[in-house]
């Protein structure tokens, strides 16, 4: 368990947790993805007070990549990357797709 990470918290706004998890350098960069519709909570799009909790599964969208990963734990601050990393999973589909699309972009 991270040393800062919210145990009492069950939930935690959508935008900044994708900032908690370093998703996006900033709340405001987070948010703007949010109402752009480039994050999905459970397939639906959302808005950015939209609470998150442990279990949700996120579909974020950033350029060409899009990642479905699962929310594994929340944290009120920016940490480490090394920390953001335990915040979340990412699904095995999501990692393939990634893996098959960097391929394709190396052979181009």
């Amino acid at each position: 368990m991270l040393a800062n990470q919210s145990s009492s918290k069950t939930k935690m706004r959508v935008d900044k947790w994708l900032w908690a998890a370093r998703f996006f350098k900033t709340r405001t960069l987070a948010k703007e993805a949010v109402k752009g519709g480039k994050v999905r909570l459970e397939g639906r799009r959302v808005k950015a007070s939209q609470a998150v909790s442990p279990g949700d599964a996120l579909s974020i969208r950033q350029g060409w990549d899009e990642k479905e990963i699962i929310v594994q734990a929340l944290n009120d601050q920016r940490r480490p990357a090394k920390e953001a990393r335990m915040l979340f999973c990412e699904t095995e589909a999501s990692l393939a797709r990634q893996r098959s699309a960097d391929e394709i972009r190396k052979a181009a």
